[in-house]
């Protein structure tokens, strides 16, 4: 089986970087990297075509020209090709809009896979990859742990609440990556120079004839309130009368 596989990334502060609000927005000064969702979504991607279950691996991001460092990153990491749809800096793409982007470029690429990590650590929307699913009348798999080839089909094992699932998802299919499913590589240097290389597409949504004026807008940001210091009861009758007077919770 050769399959045409698609992995959308996306460039998000780095998940190590503390978030800071400054005049009700998000610094954005800060490092980026690629979504660690999506990390695992081109690392399990790029296996499966080692094990020679496909012949492509296409990395598409949307975003600011700075996205092309993301890009770069999954050509490293062992994509084969990349699209960056690129958009206004500081844009906000909602996940519809980014749904209806890739819907755009699947059908141009078609590919027999999509495979998207399952949510973004920036805003924690996990809604693009069933909403692509939707629009392609496909069959999708979200938060998967495993991923067997057998036949026409996938076999996914996902996590549901209270345990797993598993699934045989027909091709073509959307895939969405939880975080047990694989740990991604390190680029190494001489992939990170081979990548500098490969080839990447540039378009822009008017391009693909999508409409990404937002529907929704971020009015103001604002830091949850600081906690306050604990304090120590003496007893249990102490504890009832501070939760009941004080925290007012009884």
């Amino acid at each position: 089986m050769s399959l045409k596989l698609l992995v959308p990334v996306k460039r998000v502060i780095d998940y190590a970087v503390k978030v800071r609000v400054t005049g009700g927005k998000i610094d954005t000064n800060v490092k980026h990297s690629m979504n660690p969702f999506d990390e695992i979504a081109v690392e399990e991607a790029v296996r499966m075509r080692e094990k020679k279950f496909a012949k492509e691996v296409i990395a598409v991001t949307i975003g600011p020209a700075k996205s092309a460092e993301t890009l770069r990153t999954a050509l490293a990491m062992g994509a084969d090709r990349a699209i960056h749809v690129e958009v206004p800096e500081n844009s906000e793409v909602l996940p519809l809009q980014v749904a209806k982007l890739l819907k755009a470029i699947a059908e141009k690429e078609k590919p027999d896979v999509v495979f998207l990590g399952k949510q973004a650590i920036d805003d924690d929307s996990s809604q693009t990859g069933q909403m692509l699913a939707g629009l392609m009348g496909w069959s999708q798999a979200a938060f998967a742990n495993k991923i067997e080839v057998s036949g026409d089909k996938l076999t996914v094992t996902r996590e549901v609440d209270g345990g797993l699932e598993t699934i045989a998802s027909k091709l073509p299919t959307i895939i969405t990556t939880d975080l047990r499913l694989n740990e991604p590589r390190y680029a190494t240097l001489p992939n990170i120079m081979k990548a500098k290389k490969k080839k990447v597409d540039k378009m822009t949504p008017a391009d693909l004839k999508v409409d990404i004026t937002p529907s929704i807008e971020t009015i103001k940001i604002e830091e949850p309130p600081k906690r306050a210091g604990g304090k120590k009861v003496e007893s249990v009758d102490e504890l009832v009368e501070k939760l009941k007077n004080e925290a007012k919770v009884l």
